[in-house]
């Protein structure tokens, strides 16, 4: 029996250890926090946990639109919270009972790298062992990056896992960072009543989705009144006991922005410092671990996962890549493909895409189609009261074939699957269109996308 022994509790970690166990493996994960990492823990559940609380406040507060009375209309930030948290208390106590029920081994501490084959692991009590194993997965995750900025360490200034925790709503709130983390925490605190500004250096927010439909975004987030200021560099932070002033420069000129607290929200770093590499002949640097698509570093004997790499650092990437790896090490054919890979912004509306952007076709358009689908003409839209959104399909025009899926709107992040299925099965905008589309749903507009891009949408000229 083959023994594996895999470092990390994350999504890439206990995806692997269970896949692992499934072909038989004898698995030993090795944990230093809470199972589930990141992601159940200080990410994407608690980060949704948050923005569904604020989505349904702000339904509650615009419900008179509906025909609802609704008298009162607030919320208890102790309660929201404690939500929160038994949400990713619930989560991580059921990937332990699927990894015990699967016969994993779990070790709570930390291991590193004593050479090539050997891991020295540390348990909570301090107590240390060698440990041997055929092969080890690596999935160690990210911890937050911080930008050289000076006054950025002053406890004001709070990462992800910090604004998460708050223990009250910021009168200001100044966050550092357009992206994904930056733009979710912002719609967060902006329904709760915080006076958000988000400073962004790149041209727009959210750069690497699709621009059309990220701008679309934009202006909708400032119509609920976040303050956006793109192409600004922060300069320096300075705190006091009263406020905390972020210095920036924009187009030559600087000005100040103070706020109750300041969100460092630029992005994550692969977590590489506990794992003793140096010891080891592993291809690495700074940004991550080198693999190939079957996500085997060099060495034969250990593969790395998720975060750790350094690269698009997603959940659902990492758990796909926990499986490829274990297939692997287990003697069996996979490897990564990350074509499908969706991206997911969990604002109101919902923003998601997968494949190529209207940026990435720049310069040949002239062999590509695009598809525009407005919510405003679908009836379900209509009824939940979420217009502000378009769907839009790319396809090449020599085949017609899909290659790139973008969703502004509700339920978004759910809707990107028809796309990503798409985009696996090589599919033709014909084959979207003479699909049969459930009415009436947000689904439907897909349908009205494909044929869009053949101009024949038929509830939209």
């Amino acid at each position: 029996m083959k023994h594996i022994a895999i470092i990390g509790g994350g999504p890439g970690g206990y995806v692997a250890a269970i896949r692992a166990a499934q072909l038989g493996a004898q698995v030993t994960l090795i944990e230093k926090e809470k199972l589930g990492g990141t992601c159940l823990n200080v990410g994407c559940i608690p980060t949704k946990a948050l923005l569904h609380s604020a989505e349904v406040l702000t339904e509650a507060k615009n419900s008179s639109k509906i025909g609802l009375v609704i008298p009162e209309v607030g919320y208890d930030w102790t309660k929201i919270q404690a939500h929160k948290e038994q949400i990713s208390t619930k989560l991580s106590g059921g990937v332990k009972g699927l990894l015990k029920a699967n016969g994993v081994k779990i070790i709570t501490g930390s291991a590193q790298f004593l050479n090539d084959e050997v891991l020295l692991v540390t348990d909570v009590s301090g107590k240390t062992d060698e440990l041997r194993a055929d092969k080890i997965i690596i999935a160690s995750g990210s911890v937050p990056a911080l930008p050289p900025i000076p006054g950025i360490d002053h406890p004001n200034c709070l990462d992800s896992t910090g604004a998460l925790s708050l223990n009250h709503v910021p009168e200001r709130l100044v966050i550092i960072g357009g992206g994904v983390i930056g733009v979710e925490m912002a719609s967060v605190y902006n329904q709760f009543g915080s006076k958000v500004t988000i400073v962004e250096m790149q041209p727009g927010i959210l750069p690497l989705m699709d621009g059309e439909l990220g701008e679309m975004l934009c202006k909708k987030l400032v119509r609920d009144g976040i303050k956006i200021l793109t192409g600004a560099q922060v300069l320096s932070v300075q705190s006091d006991e009263h406020q905390t002033t972020v210095r920036i420069k924009k187009d030559d000129n600087e000005s100040d922005i103070s706020g109750d607290k300041v969100l460092v929200a630029i992005g994550r770093k692969a977590e590489l410092s506990t794992l003793g590499l140096d010891n080891t002949s592993i291809n690495w640097d700074k940004k991550g671990i080198s693999v190939n698509p079957k996500m085997q570093t060099n060495l034969k004997n250990v593969y790395a996962v998720g975060d750790c790499l350094g690269k698009t650092m997603l959940a659902h990437i990492a758990s796909q890549q926990g499986e490829v790896a274990a297939e692997n090490a287990m003697g069996h054919e996979a490897v990564y493909d990350e074509k499908t890979n969706p991206s997911c912004v969990y604002t109101t509306p919902e923003f998601a895409g997968v494949g190529l952007t209207q940026e990435d076709i720049r310069g040949y358009e002239k062999d590509y189609s695009i598809g525009r689908f407005p919510l405003a003409a679908n009836g379900k839209s209509l009824i939940m009261g979420t217009t502000e959104g378009m769907i839009k399909i790319i396809s090449d025009k020599k085949y017609k074939e899909i290659v790139g899926v973008h969703i502004l709107g509700p339920r978004a992040t759910d809707l990107i699957v028809e796309g990503a299925l798409a985009l696996r099965l090589e599919s033709t905008v014909e084959e979207i269109i003479s699909t049969i589309h459930a009415h009436p749903t947000v689904g439907e507009a897909i349908k009205e996308a494909a044929l869009a891009t053949e101009n024949r949408a038929i509830h939209w000229k």
